[in-house]
């Protein structure tokens, strides 16, 4: 927090008519055990007051508001033998990063305790959590209306909605977000003035106005439009893509090509598709009437896992990001994070995920798929291309999409061509039809009258469970995917 921030943030705070839930003023007391309770109490009172903090001010006369300094040090009070800010951090759950900024203020010394909302779970200090109502702080188990209308707050407050940069002037904001390009992608004619420009800007949630008439860069804002990444701090620095290409089958091969994408994913979405897309080995096709290359892969199946990628990476996790690994026989797109489906029913489940307002954002701009995770796009390319079936799977704390180059029915492995009949089989379903031997012989590249190969892969796809006979009255129905 800046000193004129800072400075402006305590002269708002004490024009407030009275103490709020999420303000309080104190002169000296500092007892730890009163902090700690506060902290607990006005970090859940901040959220349900939707607030992205809350604010203990000591140096300032409760009865009028005037600054009247303080003898409190956070730095030289100790609670118990230890430093009260690690005697407090211990005491916190979860982890919730505190501030304490002492400052001169009107010719006295005053401390500021910043204490941030409430995010995933209520703040507890020794495993109690409390809530502020008036200059009460009792427990929140005992007000169990706030505290469901706390889990509700808490359920749908997302990472988007939490700041990346604060206290900018309205300049600052035009210079490190492109958004003449949001007007654009999401087919809204530029306003003529800044204050259009800004009421949209806010609308969307980019920016939200901070004290003093400054705004505040939100992440969302940040990681879909920024000019440059590297502008903000690390935690969205660090969510630029990657892009490496290797020159073989392997991570120990030679790198050919390497790219952070510097821009914010909207912006720089279709300069990343265009640039894999360049290097992509082609391959010869002869039509009818002509020859054409075509690339190794196709390319609306890379645009939907990227597009992925981006809206299903869980935000939260620190110091990585979405990774694109090209190499000779196949391509991988890793994002972090756990999936909140499992892999073998990204097809069918209704599409679900982390970052709802990003993900809303990149269908309006026409940057993903409209209604789904795309899944189907992807599967749909594949077998028009005739190529292995793509392989979605956990890998460790993030989740795995590999693409893989033209081969063979006789250079599949067992795994890939019951992976192929069961994502088949699911494909005919969704489109209101079944999997067949003959469908899945086209499929597969298998000429008819080997059809008993792919009788083979069928029966072994149902020793696995993953998919049923339509109607075992009837072996000539077809067959289903086992969640049908």
């Amino acid at each position: 927090m800046s000193d004129d921030r800072t400075l402006v943030l305590v002269q708002e705070l004490l024009e407030l008519p009275a103490e709020t839930e999420w303000v309080e003023f104190k002169e000296n007391y500092a007892d730890g055990q009163m902090i700690g309770k506060r902290i607990s109490a006005m970090a859940n009172a901040a959220r349900l007051c939707d607030k992205a903090f809350a604010y203990l001010v000591w140096g300032i006369r409760d009865d009028d508001h005037h600054p009247v300094g303080t003898t409190f040090d956070p730095s030289s009070t100790k609670e118990q033998g230890e430093p009260l800010e690690f005697w407090l951090a211990k005491r916190l759950r979860p982890d919730i990063a505190v501030k304490f900024v002492p400052l001169t203020f009107r010719g006295v010394r005053i401390v500021l305790l910043e204490i941030p909302a409430a995010v995933v779970n209520p703040v507890e200090f020794d495993r109690v959590a409390y809530i502020r109502i008036g200059s009460a702080t009792p427990k929140l188990s005992d007000y169990p209306d706030r505290q469901r209308a706390l889990w509700a707050k808490l359920q749908t407050f997302a990472w988007e909605a939490n700041v990346a940069l604060p206290f900018l002037e309205a300049d600052e904001v035009l210079s490190k977000l492109d958004y003449a390009a949001y007007f654009e992608l999401t087919s809204q004619r530029l306003p003529d003035n800044r204050k259009g420009i800004f009421d949209r800007l806010e609308a969307d949630r980019l920016i939200q106005k901070d004290v003093g008439g400054r705004w505040d860069i939100t992440n969302l804002g940040a990681v879909l439009f920024a000019k440059q990444l590297s502008d903000f701090p690390a935690s969205i620095a660090r969510k630029a893509v990657r892009f490496v290409a290797y020159d073989g089958t392997g991570r120990a091969s030679p790198v050919t090509h390497r790219q952070d994408v510097k821009r914010g994913y909207a912006v720089g979405f279709t300069g990343l598709v265009d640039y894999i897309d360049g290097l992509m080995p082609r391959n010869e096709y002869i039509g009818k009437a002509f020859r054409e290359e075509r690339p190794l892969f196709p390319s609306i199946a890379i645009r939907e896992l990227i597009a992925n990628a981006l809206i299903h990476q869980d935000m939260t996790i620190t110091g990585t990001a979405p990774l694109v690994e090209m190499f000779s026989d196949r391509i991988e797109i890793t994002n972090p994070g756990q999936p909140l489906v499992q892999p073998d029913r990204f097809l069918d489940y209704p599409p679900r995920s982390r970052n709802e307002a990003l993900a809303a954002l990149m269908r309006r701009m026409r940057l993903c798929e409209e209604q789904g995770s795309g899944i189907d796009k992807v599967l749909v390319a594949v077998e028009l291309h005739q190529l292995p079936a793509p392989d979605f799977r956990v890998a460790g704390e993030a989740v795995r999409a590999v693409l893989f180059a033209p081969r063979k029915f006789a250079d599949l492995t067992a795994e890939e061509r019951v992976r192929a009949c069961y994502q088949h089989a699911a494909l005919k379903y969704l489109s209101g039809q079944r999997m067949k031997n003959a469908t899945l012989s086209e499929r597969l590249g298998i000429d008819p009258q080997n059809a008993a190969q792919t009788s083979g892969v069928i029966k072994q796809a149902l020793k696995q469970g993953l998919i049923r006979s339509a109607d075992p009255a009837h072996p000539r129905a077809g067959y289903v995917p086992f969640w049908a």
